[in-house]
């Protein structure tokens, strides 16, 4: 909890300065409080993202969400993403500036500008339990529900990082297991989504991966903006979504119409 939910609660610096010196609390932050951890042996919890961004949702109440391959890894699709490197923490809204200077086990990046016209559309509520290899973390007795993107949501997340924050070839492989996308809220996620690129991208992967989902979304009632998009240096031109790609994701047989 910071400063301000402390003097709300009637815990002035004074009081709080008093339960620093007790060990009720300690402070990893200036005007930033939590309760001490239970230290020794290989417990890594201090460093955990999910207690923090927790405490930041529901205790704090800050506007925000756990985003993109984040959001992607917590709905189960961990096999399907590159761990190479350190792990990312994607959230978008609203975060406190504070959880970027913690010392965690990720790499946090905040997304402040809205990617979509509406901030809550494919947002969830999902219940998350915080365990660290089957065992529960300690100094964490809530079942608290994490706030994140929905699958649908979380993929047009990643899309828009590609290609300096995640690559093609993960987006691809990402496409080869979303068999389950509820084509009727990826509409409206399409329709509300800001980005020309991030949509001209997602029916190229789409396209290469015909999913049975596909044939319910219609490019033609999709904005993608017109004239072509340069998106990477020596790529070939999408010849129908008239985006630069890597050659490998334009099929055989396509030309690319420079």
């Amino acid at each position: 909890m910071d400063s301000r939910w402390l003097e709300a609660h009637g815990i002035y610096r004074q009081l709080a300065h008093s339960y620093l010196q007790a060990g009720w609390l300690e402070r990893p932050l200036q005007g930033l409080y939590r309760r001490p951890f239970i230290r020794g042996g290989n417990n890594s919890a201090e460093r955990e993202w999910q207690i923090p961004v927790l405490s930041a949702q529901w205790i704090m109440g800050f506007k925000f969400h756990v985003a993109a391959t984040t959001a992607m890894e917590l709905h189960g699709y961990t096999h399907y993403l590159r761990m190479s490197g350190p792990r990312k923490l994607y959230l978008q809204g609203d975060a406190p500036r504070w959880l970027s200077k913690l010392d965690l086990n990720v790499d946090v990046t905040v997304r402040q500008g809205s990617l979509f016209q509406d901030m809550d559309v494919g947002v969830d509520n999902k219940e998350f339990s915080l365990k660290d290899n089957g065992r529960e973390l300690q100094q964490s007795p809530w079942q608290w529900p994490m706030r994140m993107s929905s699958p649908e949501r979380a993929l047009l997340e990643t899309i828009d990082e590609a290609p300096n924050h995640e690559s093609f070839h993960q987006i691809d492989m990402l496409f080869q297991f979303m068999a389950n996308v509820r084509p009727k809220l990826m509409t409206q996620l399409l329709t509300l989504c800001r980005s020309v690129k991030t949509k001209r991208l997602f029916f190229v992967f789409a396209d290469r991966h015909p999913h049975a989902w596909r044939k319910y979304i219609d490019e033609k009632a999709i904005d993608l903006g017109s004239g072509d998009r340069m998106l990477v240096k020596d790529g070939r031109l999408h010849p129908r979504y008239r985006i630069t790609v890597p050659a490998e994701f334009v099929s055989k047989g396509e030309h690319d119409g420079a």
